[in-house]
């Protein structure tokens, strides 16, 4: 194998005072596979680099290496394969390229095994899967550590009847699972994410929770839905559940969602009591701020959600309760943002009676 991989490059390589050192170790990569010398590729990429780990097989021969401010990349080859690493804080993304398939794989595991830094979980918080389409990559799944309360500690939150609708919601387990579909509704700022993450928190022993960035491409894109339908383990037992959030879908769920969003919702449905999840632990939140009135009816039959929760302002005297004070609050009480916003002094926005004029008095 020649040491100059610049040779295997099909097209002649311009380089001017707008290109960096990286950019040309990322185009000087590409050349094998693009001749088809190595025409296998295969990728990982890791959030959290252990110290010390060079990401490199024992056997790799390093060819280039380019350090930015906040970037580095690394071209090393070996025996039918070559490798790129480019890592920037403590994330890298590490590809390979390789004569077999297998060897691809072979290399790739090599280079990332025991690489990964996965700190200790503290008791607040919890273990969050995020999905989203990469340009680069694809559908990619990475994980964050989320803060979120117990449900002990966040109930006064909620006025009465959602506390007590809550209270049955943080005690399923797998055994209690009928239909599959989790709905939230009501009002924003009135807690609807942070009832989910502490719902996170009170299933983790026995759920997985991911939560999807775009869910308005994932119910139009079957690649991107079939990847989160066979899911990523994050490593824990066999036969764990998966709980998939979906936030503000007011338009794939409302009643004309048939019309607007074509078969968005029929997947939806489908993923949750359809053959698509057949056989799959997999079960789907939606919060939306949408009226149950306005909500499709086929999402909201009797049989096909675990709970459907309407989760709206406190009451005035929860309200006061909760704040500590009558002050700023109106007659109707406050949901739960408005709530923090007074606690911290900036309640809503108000102009004197002698000025109100028609827009007087909005919540900004």
């Amino acid at each position: 194998m020649s040491a100059n991989p610049e040779s295997a490059l099909p097209i002649r390589l311009n380089v001017d005072d707008s290109d960096s050192p990286s950019d040309v170790v990322d185009a000087l990569f590409l050349g094998r596979f693009a001749t088809g010398e190595q025409p296998y590729s295969h990728s990982s990429s890791l959030d959290r680099v252990r110290s010390g780990a060079t990401l490199l097989p024992s056997a790799a021969t390093v060819l280039r290496e380019a350090r930015d401010d906040d970037r580095s990349a690394t071209l090393a080859e070996g025996d039918g394969w070559t490798l790129l690493v480019s890592r920037w804080n403590r994330g890298a993304d590490v590809t390979v390229t390789a004569t077999t398939a297998e060897l691809a794989r072979k290399i790739l595991s090599e280079a990332t095994d025991g690489a990964q830094d996965e700190p200790e979980p503290q008791p607040e918080n919890v273990t969050m899967g995020f999905w989203y389409v990469s340009p680069r990559r694809g559908p990619h799944r990475t994980t964050r550590q989320i803060a979120a309360g117990t449900w002990e500690e966040v109930r006064s939150n909620y006025t009465a009847p959602v506390a007590d609708a809550m209270d049955r919601l943080m005690k399923v387990t797998p055994d209690d699972i009928a239909g599959r579909l989790l709905l939230l509704h009501g009002p924003p700022g009135t807690g609807k994410t942070s009832a989910l993450r502490t719902l996170a928190r009170s299933w983790r022993d026995w759920c997985q929770v991911d939560c999807v960035l775009d869910p308005e491409r994932l119910f139009n894109d079957v690649g991107y839905l079939m990847d989160i339908a066979i899911g990523e383990d994050d490593g824990s037992s066999k036969g764990r559940w998966r709980l998939l959030l979906l936030e503000d879908c007011d338009e794939l769920i409302r009643g004309e969602a048939k019309h607007t969003a074509g078969q968005a919702l029929s997947r939806l449905l489908n993923l949750t009591d359809g053959l698509l999840g057949q056989g799959r632990n997999v079960l789907v939140g939606v919060t939306t701020n949408e009226d149950l009135e306005r909500l499709h009816p086929a999402v909201v039959r009797p049989g096909r959600c675990l709970a459907r929760i309407e989760v709206g302002s406190l009451t005035r005297a929860e309200s006061v309760s909760w704040l500590g004070t009558e002050e700023g609050l109106g007659r109707e009480g406050a949901t739960l943002a408005e709530l923090y916003a007074l606690r911290r002094g900036s309640g809503p926005a108000s102009v004197p009676k002698q000025d109100a004029g028609a827009d007087a008095g909005l919540y900004l």
